[in-house]
């Protein structure tokens, strides 16, 4: 049953002194993003790093920790966007999962089993063997095409910028591995999906952008080159259709004001200042006020973002435009003690929490008549 909500405009972008007989009536989608932290199952894949997370490896990743992993996700799933959409996300654009296999217990939760999602997803050469993917609402979005982009960067690449003298290293669990012989960086696709929600064409570009391991500055032309890429693939959908629209999301593993994001993608953080093909980018106002979706020794930032093309800011409500964003960081998902008090509540080892990160979220609305 096609899912409507009644939306108040009237205290959003009309002056209070209209009547209640101007309401609308709107459909509303909501689009998510959420990096699982190490969705692994238990077995040993001999084509992967992942030793760690079998019931031998370091994680003692047992069955029984799985499955609470799994119904943790769910419950999350299940509630993103809930504060304006009693419906569950439309889209869930998500990364750091193993395989399809994990995708598909996931969707067998019993929060999720009747929502009946789809799943996009390809192997990617990263050597842990994680990956992104696209779930998607079947009743309200029809794919017609999808692929997997592979990202070149080499080794060789960082030469261009050095660490700074007081930068801190980051290390991380996601190490990119190299391959010997032509210095190549091992790290994930970006996923292109097109298909129509509600009758309506949209182009979804999932990401999970290179690593700071080894340092933000030392390794920023990696996903200097993932953004420029991310350019390049909404170019190319634009030169087919000018009005394209067009979201791209993910963890990129850099924060709105990065070079990666602000000049090899282009992103905005102002309406006014996207021109005709330019992109948006909600979040970038938020990691000003000190928002954050992940932090690193006290500092926030906002590494997962959902960025949209100018085709969907244009305010003409008879189709599909953005509405709002937000950072989903209920209280359920922080982390209540200890040293890490008010950091996303992530897997320990006395506990089985949800994710090093919170998701992200954006509304598509439409007049509905």
């Amino acid at each position: 049953m096609k899912i409507l909500r009644s939306i108040l405009f009237l205290l959003l972008f009309f002056p209070l002194t209209k009547t209640v007989g101007q309401q609308k009536n709107y459909s509303i989608h909501t689009v998510a993003f959420y990096n699982f932290e190490n969705l692994f199952d238990t077995i040993n894949n001999p084509d992967t790093n992942d030793d760690e997370w079998t019931p031998k490896g370091a994680q003692h990743w047992t069955s029984k920790k799985y499955h609470q992993k799994l119904q943790n996700l769910s419950r999350v799933l299940f509630e993103i966007g809930s504060s304006e959409n009693t419906n569950s996300p439309t889209f869930i654009g998500c990364s750091e999962i193993e395989n399809r296999g994990v995708l598909e217990d996931l969707l067998k939760e019993s929060k999720l089993i009747n929502i009946d999602y789809g799943i996009i997803h390809f192997d990617s050469p990263d050597k842990r063997g994680i990956d992104v993917a696209l779930l998607y609402q079947k009743k309200y979005f029809r794919p017609t095409s999808y692929t997997n982009i592979p990202l070149y960067v080499y080794k060789d690449q960082v030469k261009l910028k050095e660490k700074t003298k007081n930068e801190s290293v980051e290390k991380t669990d996601d190490d990119e591995e190299i391959n010997l012989q032509n210095n190549r960086v091992f790290t994930r696709d970006q996923l292109l999906v097109t298909g129509f929600l509600e009758g309506e064409e949209i182009n979804i570009i999932v990401n999970h952008w290179p690593s700071r391991s080894g340092g933000e500055k030392k390794t920023s032309p990696f996903r200097e080159a993932a953004g420029a890429l991310n350019r390049k693939i909404i170019d190319s959908l634009q030169r087919i259709n000018p009005n394209a629209k067009v979201i791209t999301l993910g963890d990129l593993n850099d924060g709105p004001s990065n070079d990666s994001v602000k000049k090899a993608l282009g992103a905005k953080a102002k309406k006014e200042e996207v021109s005709v093909l330019g992109i948006y980018n909600p979040f970038e106002e938020m990691a000003k006020k000190g928002l954050g979706t992940i932090a690193f020794r006290d500092s926030w930032d906002i590494f997962d973002q959902i960025m949209v093309s100018q085709s969907l800011i244009r305010n003409d409500f008879s189709s599909f435009q953005y509405w709002k964003a937000g950072i989903y960081n209920k209280p359920f998902l922080i982390q209540t003690s200890g040293q890490y008090k008010g950091y996303p509540k992530r897997h320990s080892a006395t506990e089985i929490g949800f994710s090093d990160h919170f998701p992200v979220y954006i509304y598509l609305i439409k007049e509905v008549k």
